[in-house]
């Protein structure tokens, strides 16, 4: 059985997943802004899911989002060429769906143009270096040898050029220039399957704003390994608040934590985002599975939102800002090992929450 059948078999299963299940509503919304009631409009939803599900694995499970958004443009992208092209050869006597020759040739040669320019765009440094090493076929370590370096940081070197050529080329193919400083950040956190880069540059946010990234990344995402000791969550609205606090529980779980426990890293985590729903609208969470200096877990909240004027009164036991009968943030900070917040007026608010296994244990 092929990997396309499989995921269709296991659409009617897995969509009652609460991360899938959640995307049917926003795909259906970005469908119907663009096509409208056409009658593909609820298959482009269904091959929408299908492609998401085949390809969870390579997923990390905070770009699950921001990969059905790419994926759902550019599956409308292709319908509407294809429609295209099919007026456009409507009076000749042969299937419009199989592609002439000559147009191979124009493909074949615009790919060629691309690549040319890709490779032009890298400083000579890294051009020489890939030349040599794909083209001319040298070692890593006789290249290293050359510059007086080690095969280590040769590789090393290698990797980020052909993540910076993959992003190059694509821009290059696409005929187009990121519109804003943050772009091309993001696309070569992805290229290189930087995971750490990616948070740094909040990639996941990222694609869900800027519609040129998010459709330039769908060949970007997923080339590196998975890796199951992290979670983003997006936060937008009370459902995803339920989302983070299961995220939270079961990353809790593996890490040995149970009980009580459990509970009270699952309230403080329902605060956080409570308080990035209220006031900040949307955000991420990102829970994290802590191995040194002992098993524990880490939760970073943070949002663009307008930011807490004052710290300090936010953070007094009893104060809120609305009439809200949670625990607050300082509740939240009652509930943990360590609890640390940076907020900036206009910037938005990053809380990082870390509760250890080892310390509760040893104090019980």
């Amino acid at each position: 059985m092929t990997e396309r059948a499989a995921a269709e078999q296991r659409v009617g299963q897995e969509v009652q997943d609460g991360d899938v299940a959640d995307l049917i509503p926003m795909l259906r919304r970005i469908v119907a802004a663009r096509v409208g009631h056409h009658p593909a409009a609820e298959d482009l939803v269904q091959e929408t899911l299908v492609r998401v599900l085949a390809a969870r694995e390579r997923i990390e499970p905070g770009m699950v989002e921001a990969y059905a958004v790419a994926t759902v443009r550019n599956l409308m992208a292709t319908m509407w060429r294809q429609q295209d092209r099919e007026q456009r050869n409507r009076h000749r006597a042969h299937d419009p769906g199989v592609p002439e020759q000559g147009e191979d040739v124009v493909i074949a040669s615009e790919e060629s143009v691309a690549m040319a320019r890709a490779v032009q765009r890298l400083d000579d440094r890294e051009r020489r270096i890939l030349l040599a090493h794909e083209v001319d076929g040298e070692a890593t370590g006789s290249l290293a040898q050359d510059a007086g370096s080690t095969a280590g940081a040769v590789a090393a070197q290698l990797k980020r050029t052909r993540a910076r050529l993959r992003v190059e080329y694509l821009l290059a193919l696409e005929q187009v220039e990121p519109p804003t400083d943050r772009c091309r950040p993001v696309l070569l956190a992805l290229s290189g399957a930087d995971r750490r880069r990616q948070r740094e540059v909040d990639a996941a946010q990222h694609l869900l704003e800027c519609e040129l990234c998010a459709r330039l990344s769908e060949p970007l995402l997923g080339r590196g390994p998975s890796r199951d000791d992290e979670v983003q969550v997006p936060i937008t609205g009370d459902p995803d608040i339920v989302a983070a606090r299961r995220a939270a529980r079961e990353m809790a779980a593996r890490a040995g934590f149970v009980g009580t426990d459990l509970t009270l890293l699952a309230t403080a985590v329902s605060e956080v985002a409570r308080n990035i729903v209220r006031f900040a609208h949307q955000g991420v969470i990102t829970v994290e599975l802590l191995q040194e200096p002992g098993p524990g877990i880490r939760v970073v909240a943070r949002d663009t939102g307008p930011g807490i004027p004052d710290v300090e009164r936010a953070m007094a036991d009893g104060y809120s800002t609305d009439e809200g009968l949670g625990l607050g943030l300082p509740g939240a900070r009652r509930l943990v090992d360590e609890f640390d917040i940076a907020s900036e007026r206009g910037r938005g608010t990053t809380v990082v929450l870390t509760k250890w296994f080892e310390r509760k244990k040893a104090r019980g």
